[in-house]
């Protein structure tokens, strides 16, 4: 039986980081991943992820992104790639709604650079078509991030500091005794002092017993074809998020031949497990996203070049969950990103290695506490 320092389960976004940041730090530490490495069967695929800091969700999570920026700046400067490219991000919405309210909070408590437009700005500089009533706020501390190469460069990042990574090697359970978990996989037993479960979406079966009520959104992402394409590259056309009174959605400029990436964010019926995932992509989803192109980006788009299916990993508040285990702190569980999680992945990792490796962690992190949830299920 091999025993390690510390296993981590599930290594897409947040447990490749982990992985890294353990492995950096010098600890004997093996990764296990159910499917292949770089898979597009979880929350970490669809080529980029907005990466954003005047955080509407809540004022707390701006210093946690401010040190996952220096991370993400880190990983490209220790392996050499490009990972995270700059360009402002566009909110729009209601006067007074939970966005642009949101936006501006985050900003002022933070001291971030902010810039306002009015509607009729809006409707001159950008594409959009904007309701009456509606304003934009525009953050300059933002960009996307290569989804798929940002889990790849944790990995390879991880294994070059020793650490084992085990592809295609589904946990089946686990157990805890005199200090010592061991975990059983569908090709081995290993052990560790310390067991670390990052598995999205799958940590809704994983951990039943965590007293947190995780549910799974399905969600599609689109890239549809402009009709001009230089009104929408990255110095012309921000990364955006428009509060629509039907939904919420977002956009991401044209960065290659893929097209606009478009998709709504939220508002698909929530599901207990990922086994009921439906991956197929149909001309409804399709669909759900002209409604907002039609009126708010009229005749701007041609065709749909792609469509991909991803998941949302939710908790009740929309919060994440990163703790240690309320009754066993040698587990440690970071899970229900609530799809915004992506972007903090570099600083995750961090927070889960300072968890592991000394109980706790400089950033503050009480939003995230697991007991919150108590008295709910």
């Amino acid at each position: 039986m091999q025993t390690f320092d510390a296993i981590v389960v599930g290594c897409g976004g947040m447990g490749s980081a982990t992985l890294y940041e353990l492995a950096r730090r010098g600890l004997r530490v093996l990764g296990l991943e159910q499917f292949a490495p770089v898979h597009a069967q979880g929350s970490s695929h669809g080529r980029t992820r907005v990466i954003r800091t005047a955080y509407y969700e809540h004022p707390a999570y701006v210093p946690i992104l401010r040190r996952a920026w220096e991370r993400w700046y880190d990983l490209e400067q220790f392996l050499g790639r490009h990972l995270l490219t700059e360009c402002g991000c566009l909110s729009i919405g209601p006067s007074g709604g939970p966005l642009i309210t949101g936006v501006r909070q985050a900003a002022e408590l933070h001291n971030l650079a902010i810039q306002s437009f009015s509607r009729e700005e809006l409707q001159r500089r950008f594409p959009f078509v904007v309701r009456d009533g509606y304003e934009g706020v525009h953050e300059t501390q933002a960009g996307f991030l290569m989804v798929e190469d940002c889990v790849r460069a944790h990995l390879d990042a991880a294994v070059t500091h020793g650490a084992t990574l085990q592809s295609e090697e589904p946990v089946q359970k686990w157990n805890f005794a005199n200090n010592t978990f061991q975990v059983e996989t569908t090709r081995g037993v290993y052990q560790s002092a310390k067991l670390i479960v990052t598995a999205g979406a799958w940590a809704t079966k994983l951990l039943a017993d965590i007293g947190v009520p995780l549910s799974v959104m399905r969600q599609v992402m689109c890239w549809f074809n402009p009709k001009e394409p230089t009104r929408f590259r990255r110095d012309r056309f921000p990364v955006f998020l428009y509060e629509a009174p039907h939904g919420e959605y977002y956009g991401v400029p044209m960065i290659d031949p893929h097209g606009v990436k478009l998709s709504r964010h939220y508002g698909e019926r929530e599901v207990p497990t990922p086994d009921q995932m439906n991956w197929a992509t149909t001309a409804l989803d399709e669909f759900n996203v002209r409604l907002f192109m039609n009126e708010y980006l009229p005749g701007e788009f041609g065709r749909c070049n792609a469509m991909q299916a991803c998941m949302y990993t939710l908790t009740p508040d929309r919060h994440f969950v990163i703790d240690k285990h309320p009754k066993n702190p040698h587990l440690i569980l970071a899970g229900g990103f609530s799809g915004h999680g992506f972007k903090f992945a570099s600083v995750v990792g961090e927070i889960l290695a300072d968890l592991t490796t000394r109980g706790s962690t400089d950033l503050t992190i009480d939003l995230f506490r697991a007991n919150r949830f108590v008295g709910l299920l």
